[in-house]
């Protein structure tokens, strides 16, 4: 059974940074991308960062240069560094993976409202000014 559980989430200041962490389990990391989406009440889902099982990253182009996907190195546990927070970053952020079979890694930062195969919960984050 796969698992994504969320943390880090909180309330910081403009300008200041966060680290959220997605424990993962039961998932077959050489055969799934991993992301990072956020989503606002009444808004739609976006893709903020994705991972794939090689390593290579992409991000979406309200992040780039901001934050910063990660993993460990037993790809256990799932990272998104976020710096330089703004107010429009908060959100609800959830922790994704989608196998590569299904074609929509590359779709993770692009398309909206993303059907992804499992989803953790989500961790909050407030931005205040």
């Amino acid at each position: 059974e796969v698992q994504l559980v969320e943390s880090g989430g909180g309330s910081v200041q403009v300008g200041g940074s966060l680290r959220l962490s997605c424990a993962a389990s039961g998932v077959i990391r050489s055969s799934y991308c991993m992301a990072w989406f956020r989503q606002v009440p009444g808004k739609e889902r976006e893709g903020v960062a994705v991972i794939d099982p090689d390593g290579s990253t992409r991000y979406a182009d309200s992040v780039k240069g901001r934050f910063t996907i990660s993993e460990d190195n037993a790809k256990i546990t799932l990272y998104l560094q976020m710096n330089s927070l703004k107010p429009e970053d908060s959100a609800m952020y959830y922790c994704a993976a989608v196998r590569v079979l299904r074609g929509r890694c590359r779709q993770v930062t692009v398309v909206k409202n993303l059907d992804m195969d499992y989803w953790g919960k989500g961790t909050l984050v407030t931005i205040s000014s």
